[in-house]
């Protein structure tokens, strides 16, 4: 088997020469990242301006991103400065890029309720900017409502948030809510300033989460995939400069930005979406985990509980099975969850179905796949690839899915690297 996975780390940003950055520096141990953060924005060429929050200058000093970025360090709204500007408001306005990292819930909190109570959020609310916002916090903040409900109202207004990946916490908890690494923002911030646009010009079709079949009013048959995965591939796709129209089953997830978005419940509603859009796209990967069966009869009422219940099921229409009978130009790409054998039914998929690549995931008990943010899997290709990946986050299979495709289906060479862990 071979294995072509590559280190994601690369030794600085792409080329940000004169570009001004902010960079928001607030109260949690993952302060210490953003020196790194700080230092290799400096070696692109970027103009770093660090706003260090009282809390956040607990953890690192003022002196050390001095010595990073060699340009002064505001650390409060009232400290004298040397320029006659006023600082709050000529420096966010005059910037390319606000980048909050670490994000505690206190300062996420604040930009999204709109207080201005420090110098970073003063500078927040005048900034006419791109803003990336990357998390770090205690996994039980990251999922509190509340927490969730300010960064998705930050998502409408158009900030950028660089999720949090998951593992050891500074608590020693395990979970969600270790500051992204820095590669990972780095590259935010290339594709926001600079532009990853590899796939401009192209068509991008993802279909993403399970669908529901009903069998009365209040019950249906569905599965656990919870869409994280299309959701990552329509979002790469878009700031890669892909025209992307996803195709939804029921999620709980916050519509990714750029991305056009048919929502659908069942499983003949995710086909006919499909059936309709695909010969316009060239690519289309279906990520979904769409019913294999639906039940034969639908009642029109709720069915009472009176003794054992016979539940007749008929085959479901296979959406990337119909897709591959007439494929034409549409590069397409499946994804194989199986519990044994993984290899082997992922290979029969593939021919069985006329696809160009297939993406083999565990979705056994142990694997931890579902509703994870992060997948192992196995790309297996037509043109007799077989490439098995580490695990990473599910932005990283993304954009090394959509590497893949444009190197060996789409006829592009853009970007140097043949993978990214993102």
């Amino acid at each position: 088997m071979r294995n072509t996975s590559k280190s994601s780390s690369r030794g600085c940003a792409a080329d940000l020469a004169g570009k001004r950055i902010i960079l928001g520096v607030t109260g949690g141990i993952a302060a210490y990242k953003a020196a790194y953060i700080a230092s290799a924005l400096t070696q692109s060429g970027a103009e770093v301006h660090v706003v260090l929050t009282e809390h956040g200058a607990r953890f690192v000093g003022p002196a050390t991103f001095w010595g990073i970025t060699r340009n002064p360090v505001i650390t409060g709204l009232f400290e004298p400065h040397s320029e006659a500007e006023i600082e709050h408001v000529s420096l966010p306005e005059n910037a390319d890029l606000l980048l909050i990292a670490p994000a505690t819930a206190n300062i996420i909190g604040k930009l999204a309720n709109g207080i201005a109570d420090d110098m970073l959020s003063t500078m927040a609310l005048v900034v006419r900017c791109p803003v990336v916002i990357a998390p770090a916090m205690n996994a039980k903040m990251y999922t509190n409502p509340i927490v969730v409900a300010n960064m998705n109202r930050l998502r409408e207004r158009g900030h950028i948030i660089v999720e949090a990946e998951s593992g050891r916490l500074a608590c020693g908890d395990e979970g969600i809510g270790r500051l992204a690494e820095p590669e990972r923002i780095i590259q935010v911030i290339e594709e926001v300033l600079v532009g990853a646009r590899d796939y401009a010009g192209r068509s991008v079709l993802v279909t993403a989460g399970p669908t529901q079949e009903p069998i009365d009013p209040v019950r249906y048959i569905t599965n656990r995939s919870s869409g994280k995965m299309g959701y990552a591939l329509a979002e790469c796709a878009a700031g890669r400069g892909a025209k992307v129209t996803l195709v939804s089953g029921p999620t709980d997830l916050p519509a990714p930005s750029g991305v056009e978005i048919v929502r659908v419940r069942t499983v003949h509603e995710m086909f006919e979406a499909v059936d309709r859009l695909v010969a316009g796209a060239d690519v289309f990967i279906c990520a979904a985990a769409p019913a294999d069966f639906t039940p034969a009869e639908v009642s029109g009422e709720k069915i009472k509980k009176s003794g054992p219940l016979t539940l007749k099921l008929d085959r479901a229409v296979d959406i990337l099975g119909e897709a591959g009978k007439r494929k034409g130009r549409t590069v397409l790409v499946g994804f194989a969850a199986e519990t044994c054998d993984l290899e082997k039914y992922a290979a029969q998929k593939l021919k069985k179905k006329n696809l160009d690549l297939i993406v083999a995931n565990d979705v056994s008990a142990e694997s931890d796949t579902f509703g994870s943010d992060t997948n192992e899997v196995i790309l297996i290709s037509r043109t007799g690839d077989k490439i098995r990946w580490p695990r990473m986050s599910k932005r990283g299979v993304a954009n090394g899915i959509l590497d893949y495709v444009r190197d060996n289906f789409l006829g592009t060479t853009m970007r140097p690297e043949s993978f990214r862990d993102a």
